[in-house]
């Protein structure tokens, strides 16, 4: 049995699809078949840029920052429903004040002529002569996914096509069989189980009752959606990915112009703190929420052959947490093998210093902490489990240990109120050194899966499918209620004065980031400290008195001021340190912006100093009066003046 697996637009063009790279090793090892790749999403890039002036930034904007507006899903509805002009009017009406006239006319353009793309995609896969043609739907990709579908059945009615996929678990995968005829199967769950059972069942003429969560037809053309399983998939039943002929193609693109390759790795499924803890806006991991680890040896061994094959040093890291033992098993052998990796991965923000050095010296260099807020209060409507100066926290050592902290700010959560945010605001001048979040804080989306659709007592009812599904399907909303992920819902939490306070901060901080140092070097005897940041007219300072100097060394990790006066009292007993005299210090320190605050802790602010005979050097400038001096011509600033 031939198996064309196919990668439709908006897929990541830096990234070969970890799905398909798996199914394609599934079907080459649990079945009699034979599975090939079509790099859809490439093919598109070639085509489109022939006929317009498609860049790359527009790929990006269509694959993932239009995705709460839907408009890539939009462009290929058009050849979903045959009709170069579907709903343009709706779309124009819709994205009015969202997006500059150069992107919607770009809409425009691409949503009249895919349809031409699609006729030509679904010829190609219909002249590779598959018996099965298997779709691939996460994100942006499902009108695509369903048009090309929609086209190869008309053109070949006798090639089986298959979808799976994000967007199919549960009862989207159902909606999506149920309402689109040209779909004989849509596998919902983990596939690489499933998707050779069915191959199996049509090779033999079996019964395909049995296979977990595959939708199929009777013979009358009625869906019926099998029971999904109710365990996850064992981690020793994950194969590694089959990236073969990805890197190839994407050489030959015009794509290759636009992105770094990198590979897709997979250590781990599920979220272990979301096991006992699910944060309340997060639909990912859909059905299965269990967390499941591969073997450090198996991990390691994929790890390293998946390098050598592709001569590709940068990974993706897919787990949506970091599997914590991995820090003692997989991550010194990484670091021992002599590879200079450069990796992306989910962790939790409460690591610490000695844990996150291990990340970077692994080249784990990238790292998205899932901060979201720098509120406790925030954070607990959440259930984050982590407080806002471990956030803070987690952003100074990220800096110091050379680590990139990716991060968004969410608002938005039923029960927050003005005054959880302006604290946060006031301070985040002192913090325009460390990694500023990715973009402006953001409403948070109502997420299939997520607490907040399946508990309405945690605040939101009466959810609806949002304004981009009801204008790119021409379905009821009965059943737009089961396709689609994400839902809008009345708003909750801080009003707009608020939200515009808070993205002026974070604008300004976006801004003068890049300009800004915070610094310290502990000498022992005294603390330096260095510091250029907009809203602060101090470049130096020294700490000399041994309650300061002890006080600053503990408010490395959030204490309490109660706390803090203890410790103190206790590491130095020939001092007299009572509550008031620490209170007075940590405000003067507020000040100074030496300290962050929140939820009634205190931490420091200043990262390490890489080369302290360089922080000697700028204070001996700044306390020379030399404010605004720059380093001489080929002198190298520690690497922590930028975080």
């Amino acid at each position: 049995m031939r198996v064309l697996l196919v990668n439709m637009p908006w897929s990541p063009i830096d990234l070969p699809s970890l799905a398909l790279g798996i199914l394609r090793r599934s079907v080459d090892e649990r079945t009699t078949g034979r599975a090939d790749v079509l790099h859809a999403n490439l093919e598109f890039t070639d085509w489109i840029t022939r006929r317009t002036g498609f860049t790359g930034d527009d790929y990006q904007f269509y694959a993932l920052s239009s995705y709460f507006m839907g408009c890539g899903d939009w462009v290929f509805s058009s050849a979903l429903y045959d009709d170069p002009e579907w709903r343009t009017a709706e779309f124009s009406a819709a994205m009015r004040g969202k997006l500059k006239a150069e992107r919607l006319r770009m809409s425009h353009e691409l949503h009249r002529v895919v349809p031409e793309f699609v006729q030509e995609i679904a010829e190609r896969i219909v002249a590779a002569g598959p018996d099965v043609v298997g779709f691939t739907s996460t994100f942006q990709q499902n009108t695509a996914a369903l048009a090309a579908a929609k086209y190869v059945k008309r053109l070949a009615p006798h090639i089986r096509t298959v979808m799976g996929g994000a967007n199919c678990d549960a009862e989207q995968g159902a909606a999506a069989h149920r309402n689109f005829p040209f779909l004989d199967f849509v596998v919902r769950g983990e596939g690489e189980a499933a998707f050779p059972q069915l191959l199996t069942a049509l090779d033999e003429g079996t019964d395909l009752a049995a296979i977990p969560g595959l939708c199929h037809r009777s013979a009358d053309g009625t869906s019926t959606a099998n029971p999904m399983s109710t365990s996850p998939l064992p981690p020793a039943a994950i194969l590694p990915p089959d990236y073969s002929g990805y890197f190839e193609r994407l050489a030959s693109s015009v794509a290759r112009h636009w992105v770094e390759p990198k590979l897709v790795v997979e250590g781990a499924r599920g979220c272990w703190w979301g096991e006992k803890h699910h944060c309340t806006f997060c639909g990912l991991n859909g059905s299965f929420m269990q967390f499941r680890s591969k073997s450090p040896d198996t991990f390691y061994s994929e790890i390293m052959d998946l390098a050598r094959r592709h001569r590709v040093l940068d990974m993706y890291v897919v787990d949506n947490i970091l599997d914590m033992g991995y820090l003692g098993t997989v991550l010194p052998r990484i670091i021992d093998s002599g590879y200079d990796l450069r990796m992306h991965i989910e962790i939790k923000a409460n690591m610490r210093r000695p844990q996150l050095r291990t990340l970077a010296d692994a080249g784990m260099i990238y790292v998205q902490p899932g901060i979201e807020s720098l509120n406790s209060r925030v954070l607990d409507l959440m259930d984050k489990g982590v407080s806002g100066c471990q956030n803070v926290r987690m952003l100074r050592d990220g800096a110091e240990t050379g680590l990139s902290v990716s991060w968004n700010y969410l608002h938005g959560f039923p029960g927050e109120t003005a005054a959880d945010y302006e604290p946060v605001i006031a301070q985040i001048p002192a913090l325009e050194h460390l990694n500023p979040p990715v973009d402006l804080s953001a409403r948070i989306a109502i997420e299939r899966f997520s607490p907040y659709f399946n508990r309405p007592e945690l605040g939101f009812t009466g959810l609806r499918p949002e304004e981009h599904y009801r204008f790119t399907y021409d379905l009821p909303e009965s059943e737009l209620l089961d396709l689609a992920y994400v839902f809008e819902a009345p708003e909750r939490g801080i009003g707009e004065p608020t939200v515009t306070a808070l993205n002026d901060a974070l604008a300004a901080w976006k801004k003068r980031h890049v300009d800004s140092r915070l610094t310290h070097a502990d000498l022992g005897d005294r603390i330096v400290l260095v510091s250029r940041r907009h809203a602060f007219d101090w470049g130096t300072r020294e700490l000399t008195d041994p309650v300061e100097t002890e006080a600053f060394r503990l408010l490395d990790q959030p204490h309490a001021p109660a706390a803090l006066a203890r410790k103190l009292a206790a590491r130095l007993p020939e001092h007299t340190v009572d509550a008031a005299t620490v209170h007075a210090l940590l405000q003067h320190w507020v000040t100074l912006g030496l300290v962050f605050t929140d939820g009634g802790q205190y931490v420091h602010l200043a990262p390490a100093a890489v080369n302290e005979d360089l922080l000697r050097l700028d204070f001996m400038r700044h306390s020379q009066g030399a404010a605004t001096a720059r380093p001489e011509p080929g002198a190298k600033t520690p690497a922590t003046a930028r975080a």
